[in-house]
């Protein structure tokens, strides 16, 4: 808002000068071409033009403010969206180079996260994630594998949008972490909504492939 009142101080001033510029013309000892007066005439409709383009954009700005401030503020985040949990997909994996699930050599951990609003839609809701491997079958104080935290500004360009499901999609480099997948391992995601501020905590169980023949 302030920025476009400042614009239409410039205009003014701009106007103000043309006219001052053509009057000075006018007077002055010096004779006014026709074709500079055509090209002052011209650059004062196109100020005039920006001026009212700017008047528009103003009374636009104020209504959207007058109709926000009507709402208590505690309920302008449930106007826009209301997110009401975070669910882990299904296809959360290890994952290596040819994208196999399960993955025995090189491994990428890829953890499918999925915003969900009150009518249970998958949303682009913008927030913090916070992942976390953990080995459950160890002692106490090695449970933890690792921690892995991605911002606002970086999960927002990992939305993936599709007919049957939609979330985010965030990759990390495991090979470093887990050497042999044979055992089940858990992932945990704390999910901070940005708008709300509110945190929302998941958790999925990634089970290592059965050999051959076994079910």
């Amino acid at each position: 808002m302030a920025f476009l009142v400042r614009s239409s101080l410039f205009v003014v001033a701009l106007i103000s000068l043309v006219f001052t510029f053509g009057c000075e013309i006018k007077t002055g000892g010096k004779s006014a071409t026709s074709q500079q007066i055509q090209q002052l005439t011209a650059q004062k409709t196109d100020l005039q033009n920006q001026l009212e383009q700017t008047k528009t954009e103003n009374d636009r700005l104020k209504k959207q403010a007058e109709s926000l401030s009507t709402l208590p503020g505690d309920k302008r985040a449930d106007a826009i969206y209301h997110l009401k949990a975070v669910k882990i997909g299904r296809f959360t994996n290890f994952y290596d180079e040819d994208k196999t699930p399960g993955a025995t050599g090189k491994k990428n951990l890829v953890v499918y996260v999925a915003p969900i609003d009150e009518a249970g839609d998958a949303i682009k809701a913008g927030g913090t994630v916070e992942v976390q491997l953990w080995d459950l079958s160890k002692k106490e104080n090695e449970t933890r594998l690792a921690q892995w935290q991605v911002e606002p500004n970086e999960i927002k360009k990992l939305w993936l949008g599709g007919m049957f499901s939609s979330g985010y999609r965030l990759s990390f480099d495991a090979a470093e972490i887990v050497d042999k997948f044979d055992k089940p391992l858990t992932v945990k995601i704390n999910f901070t909504d940005y708008l709300s501020g509110a945190t929302f905590t998941e958790q999925f169980i990634i089970r290592p492939p059965q050999p051959a023949g076994k079910k």
